[in-house]
């Protein structure tokens, strides 16, 4: 019987952020604005540190990585979107469904292991400035990278053959605007004990683990910078060297608590929705802005980037 009510489903529905249509062309003009600003930020910090080789430091290393990252993961979800209100459509293919997802969790742990590196890098600044460029070298800054990117990879791809075994209903409306683990698994008519458990385990893990190594290094941070003697020094220090850096982590990692460690009876379609926007694709747009803005030697190469580009 239980057969007899299952389809193949080739294809889903992706609800979006509203069905009112004079809702429907503000997003639309919103998004594409956030976007086309996320691309462009983004790029002119890549171009920015590329070409001034003061900014050739393990920190400005790691930002740049983030930056590519932060355009790769826009591009994962707001063009498809973009696309289906163009074309006045709403479906995706299983096979798009499933790659939107797979690159969709690599970059969701790019940002999160990139994250942790950039807080263990301003720690050895702030309590080891004398070790720094030996500790910080560039073989360790280049392993970093390529670990996080084969670990991001892993785990994505164990996700989705693990999404790929399973079968689903004649219901395929998906009530958000990408391919998400959660809203895939809740049409699922197979036994989602397995995908259920790797969830609360191996991808607990791969979150909570930067995040308690971002805390201990702004721990022994703010201990180091509790012992400069003056008030004015102490806070010149700490929003000089991991201001901004703090801020993203904020941002990024309060949207991912709100959506993936509350409760289930506080789930809610528009929340998990909003939370998920805000670190899909605000977070990615504000951290140019964020790390430039209180940063001398960015802000005078983003200067010189722009000023070339104008003539």
């Amino acid at each position: 019987m239980r057969e007899a009510n299952e389809s193949s489903v080739s294809e889903f529905l992706l609800l979006g952020l509203s069905r009112k249509p004079q809702q429907q062309q503000l997003l639309f003009m919103l998004f594409l604005s956030m976007y086309l600003a996320t691309v462009l930020g983004n790029l002119l910090i890549i171009l920015a540190i590329s070409t001034d080789s003061r900014l050739h430091t393990p920190m400005y290393f790691f930002l740049c990585n983030l930056s590519f990252v932060d355009i790769c993961f826009s591009s994962t979800t707001v063009p498809k979107m973009l696309t289906n209100h163009i074309l006045g459509i709403q479906t995706i293919s299983f096979p798009g469904c499933l790659t939107q997802m797979y690159f969709f969790i690599v970059f969701t742990d790019m940002d999160n292991f990139l994250l942790a590196v950039m807080a263990y890098d301003r720690f050895v600044a702030v309590c080891h400035p004398l070790h720094y460029s030996t500790k910080m070298s560039h073989q360790l800054c280049a392993l970093l990278v390529i670990e996080s990117w084969v670990t991001a990879n892993l785990n994505s791809l164990l996700h989705t053959l693990l999404m790929a075994r399973l079968s689903f209903c004649a219901d395929n409306t998906i009530p958000h605007f990408l391919c998400d683990v959660s809203p895939l698994l809740k049409l699922s008519c197979s036994d989602t004990h397995l995908n259920n458990m790797m969830i609360l385990t191996e991808s607990s893990l791969i979150i909570i683990t930067p995040f308690i190594c971002i805390l201990a290094s702004y721990i022994s941070i703010t201990c180091a910078v509790l012992r400069v003697p003056s008030t004015k020094g102490k806070w010149k220090t700490f929003f000089s060297t991991c201001g901004s850096h703090l801020a993203v982590v904020s941002l990024f990692y309060g949207t991912i608590i709100a959506v993936y460690f509350n409760p289930s009876s506080s789930h809610s379609a528009e929340k998990d929705t909003a939370a998920t926007v805000l670190y899909t694709v605000v977070t990615p747009m504000l951290n140019p802005f964020i790390y430039s803005l209180r940063n001398r030697d960015l802000k005078g190469a983003l200067r010189k980037v722009m000023g070339r580009t104008c003539s």
